[in-house]
């Protein structure tokens, strides 16, 4: 995998991570309050990542998506659009504002510091970020993602490793969490519904942002399971003493040594900030037909009325909050699935199209290949065939084979085996377009 489409696969991993699950609280709330059996449904919201972090990664890149208003556009109706389009911007704008709470919870637990210092510092750094340019912003949502896989492979570990109490004991202890929603199943639905509202927006923007469709999102959903069933079973293991704190796996981290726990403080404020950005940068986006300087304006305003929300503290608004908003995705939940089913068999014959168009154009750059008439014309047909604007297309697809080409002794061998290419589903594609007119 390349290394941009493994920065869209951290940065992604960075989106859907954020306070609650760097924390701890989300799955205190969500699943442990039910005791062992609530690492079930851990496992059941793992997969179902997995197959989210596929699906939305590969309809942003199917569509080269700016903002999640371009995905919708096509695959739903325009009155069911608008909806979503509202859903979206009030659930990206309240987890927003309970993510900012939990910048400052985070903060006044290690340091002592006011919740309301570290939200405001936490959103200042939100509104620089917003003057940076995408590929730096990429990289910026992403670089704290390697730092929590390893953070909480350490509390894992550690967890494994030390005494801790018999099931029996642990379950007790998980009685006295209040939790978010009744059932197990139910907050396991709600949950993930609220990871897909969480992380959709930026998703489709990620997507948008690479050429090969659904490379990242594979990776990014496995990331994300693998990050959530080790957090969850570290709590677990750790109940009896973490069950009624703002922000129980730092109170773990401080057991193992206060400079991990410093450490540790720092990355679950990155993450925060990671999340807030996300989901105010797509909100923002949305608001600015393109204009860079109008959703920086945009960002500024969201930003500010988002950190007064804030100052209603982190975990009564998990609790509040986030069982509203994942009912309102269950919602976006039926719409992107109807989306998909309809658009599954497109997808597969634009990748392949793609790929041809790279494999062709390989040709243009490697000295020891002959680039004739009838490859341009190849070339001019396939980028015309695909779902999105044909000229911006070629123009992507020319950079990556001129970079297989400076970088490949045999760029042939390597298209032929990095791209492999199913015929008969481009000739789908050619058919399709020409059938469209």
């Amino acid at each position: 995998m390349s290394k941009k489409y493994l920065s869209v696969a951290f940065a992604y991993v960075g989106v859907i991570i954020g306070a609650g699950l760097a924390s701890g609280q989300d799955l205190l709330q969500y699943f442990l309050s039910f005791g062992a059996k609530g690492l079930i449904g851990i496992a059941a919201l793992g997969v179902l990542n997995v197959v989210f972090g596929v699906v939305a990664l590969q309809l942003g890149s199917y569509y080269r998506s700016g903002h999640h208003d371009e995905v919708f556009e096509r695959i739903t109706h325009p009155a069911l659009r608008r909806v979503i389009d509202v859903v979206l911007v009030f659930s990206g704008f309240a987890m927003g504002f309970v993510m900012l709470a939990g910048a400052g919870a985070n903060l006044e637990q290690q340091f002592g510091l006011p919740a309301w210092a570290g939200s405001a510092l936490c959103a200042v750094l939100v509104i620089l970020t917003a003057f940076l340019d995408f590929d730096r912003i990429m990289k910026v949502i992403g670089v704290f993602t390697p730092m929590i896989i390893v953070a909480i492979t350490i509390l894992t570990i550690y967890s494994l490793a030390t005494p801790h109490p018999g099931v029996a004991e642990l379950n007790a202890a998980a009685t006295q969490v209040t939790p978010a929603l009744p059932n197990l199943w139910l907050s396991t639905i709600n949950y993930f519904a609220l990871c897909v509202v969480n992380g959709i927006a930026m998703a489709f923007v990620l997507g948008g942002s690479v050429l090969r469709i659904g490379e990242a999102g594979r990776v990014g959903g496995t990331i994300i399971a693998l990050v959530i069933g080790a957090d969850a079973l570290c709590l677990y293991l750790n109940m009896d003493r973490i069950w009624d704190v703002n922000v129980p796996a730092l109170e773990i981290a401080r057991s193992i040594h206060p400079a991990f726990a410093f450490v540790y403080t720092l990355i679950i404020f990155a993450l925060i900030y990671n999340t807030v950005f996300s989901l105010f940068y797509s909100t923002a986006r949305r608001f600015s037909g393109g204009e860079t300087t109008r959703m920086r304006i945009v960002l500024v305003g969201v930003v500010a009325v988002g950190y007064a929300a804030s100052l209603m503290g982190f975990k009564k608004l998990i609790g509040g909050m986030y069982p509203i908003i994942g009912w309102l995705g269950v919602a976006l939940l039926v719409v992107l699935a109807v989306g998909w089913l309809r658009e599954r068999s497109a997808v597969p014959r634009e990748e392949n199209l793609r790929r041809k168009l790279i494999r062709v154009l390989v040709r243009k750059h490697a000295d020891d290949l002959e680039y004739t008439d009838e490859h341009r014309a190849q070339a001019r047909t396939l980028a015309q065939a695909s779902v999105v604007d044909g000229t911006e297309l070629r123009r992507e697809a020319d950079s990556i084979a001129e970079q297989i080409a400076d970088t490949q002794d045999d760029a042939a061998a390597y298209a032929r085996e990095a791209l492999p290419v199913d015929e008969a589903l481009v000739e789908q594609a050619i058919e399709a377009d020409r059938a469209n007119g």
